[in-house]
């Protein structure tokens, strides 16, 4: 008896003595949206079907947490929420004198801050600096600098503090959009290293701010090897677990730009812990990370313990209140999407062109070399599987059509970078084959199932010249170009007028400067001709101009030996089909 009442006392002077030491515990949840992409209503004015993501969701489970006692919520958007759906287009290109309606969506439901994505610099910046300015909050990009001041083109943290505690949000966003993007959309800007930035704004921000928490808001993917990038050069377009690993002091990264799932923890060089999260695109996935602080009685921080996890939106309905407040907008949007253009004489599908010439990419192809009077286009899906039915053609249908908003531009491409730029597009596509058996297209094994070796929207074509694909030779011999379209030879010494899009004619995918060997830097002196909007304005413009529209198949290229191409077709179109990528 007398040995269980010592264990006993010692038990509560335990107790005891952590309250003491703890006299205060403070429980911060931060939470995070990424990769929105306009998907504002829990609707897809594209498809025109319900969605089970969106904002309006979201903010259902964000009236859900704020109430709960004894924690503390913040809010943040990680980037490309101006691009995407029609919502935003609306409110970015058509209704741009109002107040924008992420601006007006985000105050609404009380953001604490923001990191800029990369789809949001393409709006220009006439779109994103009024949006900026219209935020009750700040927006943030420590890495884009301003070439004109030598300093951060955004804000590049802000302090957030809830009950005391002090919460630094540390932004940063892919340093490769000089390689997608022309440099009319980001004027006097430049982007650096995000590593290297987070070296100089951690201490900094640790020295002069001596805050609780860091955390770090990244509009960058995971995989600092995507897309074969080395790992150790600057500028790497998806670093931020390089930065959580390198740069000792983050307690949180929260990451996008992917659109890939992620919720790990990992160890820094100093020996501490990382949460890392990622949710994916479109509202389908919200980031929550759970800081646990405990204060000793003088106020100074002794515990802390951070948790996160992924949470699906789809459990919950869209909010009341949400979609009441933005009825009206919800309509207007409604409205113009079913604007009608033209009419198709013919479905049209991207869903054939990872295996031949279609009549959904020879569209493009026709347009692009109407709109420059160029001799040659250069085109890809932009839409993993993109359908456009026969009949009555809507504004809905034209971001089936095209995704981005792109310009147009004319560049001076020779024939012989022209031939290299089909020998790079082909040895990304298509794989090496030895027999009718072998996989017609190029796959990667990624945890037992097989997936494209590239994306989707790399898969390039060319229109104005007749050429074929031997898939039986090796990378680099595989291309022959027979002729022009009109029957005139092609001429390797050539230089002809190309038309192609801004991200791939800012060197987006490596086609021109990996491929045809252009240095980057030569690039703009190849841009003979750029259109003021986007491409789609100019498609709309084209299809209204036509009224109807009967889509052909040019077929200016095949792939042999076609025996062996009809078999591996159809055994590749079981397997793509399958296991369909996530846009």
């Amino acid at each position: 008896m007398k040995r269980f009442k010592y264990l006993t006392f010692n038990v509560l002077l335990i107790i005891t003595s952590a309250a003491v030491l703890a006299q205060k515990q403070v429980v911060i949840k931060v939470l995070e949206t990424s990769d929105v992409h306009g998907a504002i209503f829990p609707f897809d004015f594209i498809r025109n079907s319900p969605t089970d993501g969106s904002l309006a969701r979201v903010y259902t489970f964000i009236k859900q947490e704020r109430v709960k006692p004894n924690q503390h919520v913040i809010l943040l958007d990680n980037g490309d929420i101006l691009q995407g759906q029609p919502t935003v287009y609306y409110s970015n290109f058509i209704d741009s004198q109002s107040v924008n309606i992420v601006a007006q969506v985000l105050n609404f439901m009380k953001y604490d801050a923001a990191t800029i994505g990369n789809h949001d610099i393409e709006t220009g910046p006439r779109v994103y600096r009024k949006v900026e300015r219209e935020y009750n909050f700040p927006l943030l990009a420590a890495n884009a600098v301003s070439t004109k001041t030598g300093q951060p083109a955004f804000k590049p943290y802000v302090i957030i503090q809830r009950d005391g505690v002090k919460i630094a949000v540390l932004g940063l966003i892919t340093p490769g959009i000089p390689k997608w993007l022309p440099e009319i959309l980001w004027p006097n800007m430049q982007f650096n290293d995000m590593v290297e930035t987070a070296r100089y704004w951690v201490p900094y921000i640790q020295n002069k701010e001596k805050p609780h928490i860091i955390i770090g808001l990244f509009h960058s993917g995971h995989d600092a090897g995507y897309g074969g990038a080395n790992y150790e050069e600057a500028r790497n377009e998806n670093a931020s677990l390089l930065v959580a690993q390198q740069v000792p002091g983050l307690d949180v990264v929260l990451i996008g730009h992917d659109h890939d799932r992620m919720i790990k923890k990992i160890a820094n060089i100093a020996g501490d812990s990382v949460l890392i999260i990622d949710p994916a695109a479109s509202a389908h996935l919200l980031s929550e990370a759970t800081v646990k602080l405990s204060f000793n009685k003088e106020g100074e921080l002794i515990g802390k313990r951070i948790d996160g996890q992924l949470v699906e939106m789809k459990k919950y309905e869209p909010d009341v209140d949400f979609m009441s407040r933005f009825a009206d907008y919800y309509r207007r949007v409604q409205e113009y999407v079913r604007k009608p253009i033209g009419i198709f004489t013919k479905n049209i599908s991207t869903a054939n062109a990872y295996f031949g010439p279609t009549d959904f990419i020879d569209f493009i192809h026709d347009v692009q070399l109407k709109i420059t009077s160029a001799n040659i286009s250069f085109a890809a899906p932009l839409s993993f599987v993109s359908t456009i039915d026969s009949g009555l053609v809507t504004v809905s249908d034209m971001f089936k059509l095209y995704r981005y908003e792109n310009f147009l531009y004319t560049m001076e491409l020779t024939g012989r970078e022209i031939d290299a730029y089909l020998e790079y597009t082909t040895s990304l596509w298509f794989n090496t084959m030895t027999s009718p058996n072998d996989n017609l297209l190029r796959f990667k094994d990624e945890n037992g199932r097989k997936r494209l070796y590239t994306n989707y929207y790399n898969f390039d074509s060319a229109a104005g010249i007749y050429y074929t694909i031997d898939v039986s030779k090796p990378i680099g011999d595989r291309v022959t170009i027979t002729s022009m379209a009109d029957g005139t030879p092609f001429d390797l010494t050539r230089t002809y007028k190309v038309a192609i899009n801004s991200y791939r004619g800012n060197s987006g995918g490596g086609h021109l400067t990996v491929g045809a060997g252009i240095p980057a830097e030569e690039l703009p002196n190849r841009i003979i001709n750029s259109t003021e909007k986007d491409l789609r304005f100019y498609i709309m413009n084209y299809i209204s101009q036509q009224g109807v529209i009967e889509p052909k198949c040019f077929n200016y290229w095949k792939l042999i030996p076609e025996e062996w191409v009809a078999t591996a077709t159809a055994n590749d179109k079981k397997i793509l089909f399958c296991n369909r990528h996530k846009e």
